[in-house]
């Protein structure tokens, strides 16, 4: 750029650094949102972006940093969102705790990628058990079939192992008992947890709400992320001036 532009790198540098992203505008309006927070970097580095994401014009209509992902922030989020004027009428969230609470007053739709990845968590990609391996095919059914189809298919699951769920394991070291498949329980506890937000998007068919966050997860925080990989090296605050840069440019 030096030689190109007859200018000495000390100058491009300082041009670079000083440089401070356009925030653009954002009509209010009512608006469907994907909400989500990723983290970039690591250790001393490693800091993180949480964002509300318009559906309909795939705006990032609000977003900041944060080091942490809890309630608090989503709080913020909520509060910047409606007093920028927006009237939030649904939202895709990833489950994460509090925040079906936090936004109890309007429809919300569970990811069905984030489920299927707690089951994992839980019961492992390959299970062994013929409980795990049951209830991992009827979360397999997630966008498939209906709600009630759904329920009915937990409820049977239940029944037929409801004996199997109840088996203790006697510890001498603590001289207490627990339940022996600890981690098949929280699964399905999981999925009955989370079916009232399974579904929603079915029950508002009119809203056409997404029913997993992938307009952010590969929409929005893959390309970003290969954005800042391409520019490794560079601090953590021009990473956020790259970030922001990004995000009130996108569709331009």
């Amino acid at each position: 750029m030096a030689v190109k532009y007859h200018y000495s790198r000390q100058w491009i540098q300082e041009k670079i650094h000083t440089y401070q992203p356009q925030i653009n505008q954002r009509v209010p309006r009512e608006v469907i949102l994907v909400l989500d927070a990723t983290f970039f970097g690591k250790r001393i580095d490693k800091f993180g972006l949480i964002i509300a994401k318009d559906i309909i014009t795939l705006e990032p209509i609000s977003y900041h940093f944060i080091t942490t992902e809890n309630i608090k922030e989503y709080k913020r989020l909520r509060y910047d969102i409606e007093a920028q004027g927006f009237s939030i009428k649904a939202i895709t969230i990833d489950g994460k705790r509090g925040l079906f609470r936090l936004f109890a007053d309007i429809p919300i739709q569970m990811c069905h990628f984030h489920q299927q990845a707690i089951l994992t968590r839980y019961l492992t990609k390959n299970p062994k058990l013929q409980a795990s391996i049951d209830l991992k095919r009827i979360s397999s059914y997630l966008g498939k079939v209906s709600a009630k189809r759904f329920s009915l298919l937990l409820v049977c699951w239940h029944k037929r192992y409801e004996t199997f769920l109840k088996v203790k394991t006697y510890n001498p070291e603590t001289n207490k008992w627990h339940y022996t498949h600890r981690r098949v329980r929280s699964a399905y506890r999981s999925l009955i947890s989370n079916l009232p937000y399974l579904f929603t998007y079915k029950k508002h068919t009119e809203l056409e709400i997404p029913n997993t966050t992938n307009h952010l997860d590969g929409g929005l925080f893959s390309p970003m992320k290969m954005l800042l990989k391409i520019h490794r090296g560079i601090g953590i605050e021009m990473k956020k001036k790259l970030i922001v840069d990004y995000l009130e440019n996108i569709g331009k």
